[in-house]
C-alpha cells in the first residue's frame, strides 16, 4: 500500500515544477522588454538626438584665432665646429725638454708651449756666424788686392804711353815699347780678376748670412709657441722623449672664441635665404640638443656653401657665435634656429586645433548656434605652440582645440572651458564638464533658451 501511495504523488510534483519554470520564463521576458524600451526612449547623455540638444552635446575646448607678428624661421639640427684647429708639431729634431702648460688649459697667442734641446742648434748657429765672419774677412783681402793691382795697372799704363811716344821719336826700340804695353795689359787683367774675386766674396758673404739666418730660425724652433688663442688637448709626447721634425703631433689647439655652428637646410629654402641675406645679416640661435632649458646662444649666418649636396638635397650653412661663456663645444649637436624674416599680422591658432584629413588640413569652427562646421585651411609655419593659418580662417573665428574625434559637421557641442574667450558658449559650458550623461542633457536643454 505504501508503494502505491508514492506512485500517485508523482504527477502532482511534476505539474508544480512545470508551473515554476513557466513563471520564471515570463518574468525574464518582461525584464528584457523593459530594458529594450528604456534604450529605445533614449537616456540623457547618449549621442541620439545630439544635434537637437536632447542630451548628446559633445564637450569641447575652444580657442579664438588671433593675429600676431610671427617669425619666419628654419629649425634644424646642427653641430658645433671649432673656428680653427691647430696640430702642434716639432719643426726640428731633438729632445723635448719641457712643457709649459697643463692638458686642457686655455692659452693665448704667443704663449710658450714646449721647449726642445737647443744646444746642437746653438753650435750650428755659432759655426754659421764664424763662416760669415771668415767670408767678410776674405772680402776685405780681395778689396785690398784690387786697390794694389789698380795702382800698378795705372803705373803700367802710364809707362806704356811714355814708351810708345819715345818709340815714335826713335828714342827707344819697338821691343821696349811693346814690353811696357804688355805689362800694362797684364796689370789691367789683374784688376779685372780682383773685381771678380770681390763679387765672389760678396756672394760667399750672402750665403754665410743666409746660413746664419737659417740657423737662427732653426734655433727659434726649439721654443714652440701657440699661434692662436684656444684650448689645448692632451699630450701625445711626454717630456724627455726625442721628437722628429714634422712627424710627431705633440698636442692640438682648438679655437672656441668665436666658434662655428654648422647645419644643413633643404635646397628649397636656398632662394629665401639668399633673398633675406641680401637685405642684412640673418640671426642664428643655437642651444644644446639634450638641454631644453638652456639659454640660446645668438650668432649670425656667415657662410653658405657653394654647392648643394646632391645625395641629400641640402646645402651647408655656418653661423658664427662669439661663445664668450664657452657654452658651445666643438663636436656638440645643437638645435639651430635660423630666422629669415618676420610675418606681420599672421592669423594663428593653437597647434592642436589643426586636424589632417584625406583632403588636407582642416579645423572645426564653432558657430553661434553651438554647432560646428569643418573648415579646410592652409597652414604655414609653426611657432612654439601656435600654427600660422595662411588661408581659411579670419581673426576672431572660434575653433575647437580638444574633442574633435567626437565631432562631425553639424554636431552640437558644449564648451568645457573658456580658452581665450569663447563668448556665450563659454558660460554655458561651465556646468557641463563632460562627466555623467545627466548634466550634459540638462545643459543641452538649456542651450536653445540662451
Amino acid at each position: 500500500m505504501a508503494k502505491k501511495s508514492a506512485y500517485r504523488c508523482r504527477p502532482g510534483v511534476w505539474v508544480q515544477s512545470l508551473w515554476i519554470l513557466l513563471v520564471a520564463g515570463i518574468a525574464l521576458i518582461l525584464s528584457a522588454c523593459s530594458s529594450s524600451g528604456a534604450n529605445a526612449a533614449g537616456t540623457p547623455g547618449t549621442p541620439k538626438g545630439g544635434r537637437k540638444g536632447m542630451g548628446g552635446d559633445a564637450p569641447v575646448t575652444v580657442a579664438v584665432a588671433v593675429t600676431k607678428d610671427v617669425p619666419v624661421e628654419v629649425q634644424v639640427i646642427g653641430n658645433v665646429e671649432a673656428y680653427s684647429t691647430i696640430s702642434v708639431r716639432a719643426q726640428v729634431t731633438g729632445e723635448l725638454t719641457k712643457a709649459y702648460f697643463q692638458e686642457g688649459d686655455y692659452i693665448k697667442k704667443g704663449d710658450l708651449l714646449f721647449s726642445i734641446d737647443r744646444r746642437p742648434l746653438e753650435a750650428a748657429l755659432n759655426q754659421a756666424i764664424a763662416n760669415a765672419t771668415r767670408d767678410q774677412a776674405a772680402l776685405g783681402q780681395v778689396q785690398a788686392n784690387l786697390a794694389r793691382d789698380t795702382a800698378q795697372a795705372q803705373y803700367a799704363d802710364a809707362q806704356a804711353t811714355r814708351y810708345a811716344q819715345l818709340f815714335q821719336d826713335k828714342v827707344v826700340s819697338k821691343d821696349q815699347a811693346e814690353q811696357f804695353r804688355t805689362t800694362a795689359a797684364a796689370a789691367n787683367q789683374a784688376v779685372a780678376a780682383d773685381n771678380a774675386a770681390i763679387e765672389s766674396a760678396k756672394a760667399n758673404i750672402g750665403a754665410s748670412t743666409a746660413a746664419v739666418d737659417n740657423a737662427r730660425v732653426q734655433l727659434s724652433y726649439t721654443e714652440i709657441r701657440s699661434p692662436i688663442d684656444g684650448r689645448t688637448g692632451n699630450f701625445t709626447v711626454k717630456q724627455g722623449n726625442v721628437v722628429m721634425a714634422n712627424s710627431m703631433e705633440l698636442t692640438t689647439i682648438t679655437q672656441i672664441e668665436p666658434i662655428y655652428v654648422t647645419f644643413a637646410v633643404p635646397e628649397s629654402q636656398l632662394p629665401a635665404i639668399k633673398r633675406y641675406m641680401a637685405e642684412g645679416k640673418l640671426p642664428v640661435r643655437a642651444r644644446p640638443q639634450d638641454d631644453s632649458g638652456a639659454e640660446e646662444e645668438t650668432g649670425v649666418l656667415t657662410f653658405v656653401d657653394n654647392a648643394v649636396d646632391v645625395t641629400t638635397g641640402t646645402i651647408k650653412l655656418k653661423g658664427t657665435f662669439a661663445n664668450t661663456d664657452h657654452k658651445l663645444w666643438p663636436g656638440q649637436f645643437v638645435r639651430v634656429v635660423l630666422r629669415l624674416s618676420t610675418q606681420h599680422n599672421a592669423v594663428t591658432v593653437p597647434n592642436e586645433a589643426v586636424m589632417t584629413g584625406q583632403n588636407g588640413s582642416y579645423v572645426y569652427i564653432l558657430k553661434p548656434d553651438r554647432t560646428v562646421d569643418s573648415q579646410p585651411v592652409t597652414t604655414g609655419a609653426r611657432v612654439n605652440q601656435d600654427m600660422v593659418i595662411e588661408k581659411g580662417l579670419q581673426p576672431g573665428d572660434t575653433v575647437v582645440t580638444e574633442g574633435q574625434l567626437r565631432l562631425a559637421p553639424g554636431s552640437r557641442v558644449v564648451v568645457r572651458t573658456a580658452s581665450t574667450g569663447a563668448g556665450r558658449g563659454s558660460g554655458e559650458g561651465g556646468g557641463a564638464p563632460g562627466g555623467s550623461g545627466a548634466p550634459q542633457g540638462k545643459t543641452g536643454r538649456r542651450g536653445p533658451k540662451s
